[in-house]
């Protein structure tokens, strides 16, 4: 059930790849989520309504997705590297490619380019983490991984947000291409995977727990794709980590992404500023709910549902709070429900465990990419949601009332229910295969009282 044997210690070239792998995540997630402080000035410069502002964030997401899987397999043969500098550079392209279109169809096809680039960077960094360090490191660092990513976001909520404001759509996305492409060529030095060789039977014992230079042997055979997917993707804990993903990270994402700033500025009465100022509360949330998630994942292996479970619950009740009531919200408020939703990110990185925990050496890569789908086919399906509702509420006109964004909202409870069935249901399944190689989940109560215990 678990991947890769334990490494002592960490070498010290695991740091610099660690460091590069982040970079990379850190301007991939700047550049997924620019378009979110951007709203307003696309609904200007392409001249659309709420349903095309869906489908150009969704075009970047639906890429995204759609290539977890292929991205995984490509992880497994090819390694880290190269597929994380070339996702970087293509990227780049298409942030350019959207600094320079006032096209729409060309916008989409930009924001595909982003989410093709965007694919293999994050699922790549938690492939370099087991590869270079000890099992017990892992699931904190996964969520320092994580951590960069909500730095992006504080990025695009603070520099991108201003470059927009300041100087323009054009030179704000072209100083982002041109970072991106700089980050990508600095990281290539850095981003390195181990080749570690088994020590011979009679010395196995004194193996040294730092990777050796592999010694020169033919390679295994590959698997087809198809068969390498179904493979990786067949165990139930590797399905409840996608359902941990979906359920997780929606809410945060369809705010963050899209529709945070339009709601916040349209229906609340916010000035720029305040949106601004509330998307950072998203940020730091994740920052200070990542460690600690990381750390109960650690600690509680055999209970990480539980904290899924918790989280998707408060997330409900946040969202009953904000859109029960019929009038604009005071900003405690809507700083509070930012602080809750954004506590979800940390929390589907606990699916990147399952599939740690679940999956063999050389299905990680895959099956990393397979639970990684969970949270953004979620996004794609509420952004779209909320979008269609929008319009259909109010048709002809790109201005939204409260009372325009509360149904909108609600259609929200439509993905939250699916994945909470979806984590049920597969909790249940991945516990009865645990339990038929002798790995017993003892009843919550009982966990209890044995930690109350002197």
């Amino acid at each position: 059930m678990t991947a890769a044997p334990p490494r002592a210690t960490a070498p010290r070239g695991a740091w610099l790849a660690l460091a590069a792998g982040i970079a990379l995540y850190f301007v991939a997630v700047v550049n997924r989520t620019a378009l979110g402080v951007a709203g307003v000035q696309a609904l200007d410069r392409f001249g659309i309504q709420a349903t095309w502002l869906s489908i150009l964030a969704v075009a970047q997401l639906a890429t995204y997705a759609a290539l977890q899987l292929p991205a995984g397999a490509l992880l497994d043969r090819w390694g880290p590297r190269r597929i994380m500098v070339g996702g970087a550079l293509l990227m780049a392209a298409g942030t350019g490619l959207l600094a320079i279109t006032t096209s729409l169809p060309v916008a989409i096809v930009a924001r595909m380019l982003i989410g093709a680039g965007d694919a293999p960077i994050f699922i790549s960094a938690c492939r370099l983490i087991p590869q270079w360090f000890p099992a017990r490191r892992v699931p904190v660092l996964v969520q320092v991984t994580g951590f960069a990513g909500q730095a992006g976001q504080l990025a695009t909520a603070i520099p991108v947000a201003w470059l927009l404001h300041e100087q323009g759509w054009g030179t704000a996305f072209a100083v982002l291409a041109a970072l991106t492409a700089a980050v990508a060529m600095t990281a290539a030095a850095g981003i390195r995977a181990p080749h570690v060789v088994a020590a011979p039977a009679a010395t196995s014992s004194a193996a040294s727990s730092t990777p050796t230079p592999a010694a020169s042997s033919p390679a295994p055979p590959q698997p087809r794709l198809g068969p390498a997917i179904r493979a990786a993707t067949r165990p139930a804990g590797t399905r409840l980590g996608f359902w941990t993903h979906f359920v997780s990270l929606f809410s945060a994402n369809t705010v963050a992404l899209l529709w945070g700033v339009p709601f916040f500025i349209t229906a609340q009465g916010r000035t720029l500023a305040e949106a601004s100022l509330l998307l950072t509360l998203v940020t730091a949330s994740k920052m200070v709910a990542g460690p600690l998630a990381g750390l109960y994942t650690a600690r509680h292996p055999l209970r990480r549902s539980w904290l899924v479970l918790a989280s998707a619950v408060a997330t409900a009740v946040a969202w009953v709070a904000i859109l029960a009531p019929s009038s604009p919200r005071p900003l405690w408020q809507l700083g509070a429900f930012m602080v809750v939703i954004g506590a979800g990110g940390p929390v589907s990185l606990i699916a990147m465990d399952y599939a740690r925990t679940f999956s063999a050496e050389e299905r990680l890569g895959t099956a990393t990419g397979f639970v990684n789908v969970g949270g953004f086919v979620s996004t794609i399906v509420s952004i779209l949601l909320v979008g269609a509702a929008l319009q259909l509420v109010a048709p002809g006109t790109s201005t939204y009332a409260l009372d325009d964004y509360r149904i909108a909202f609600a259609t929200l409870l439509i993905p939250w229910i699916v994945g909470v069935g979806g984590v049920l249901r597969n909790r249940r399944l991945a516990r009865a295969d645990m339990a038929a190689e002798g790995v017993l989940v003892p009843p919550l109560r009982e966990a209890i009282r044995r930690g109350r215990r002197p």
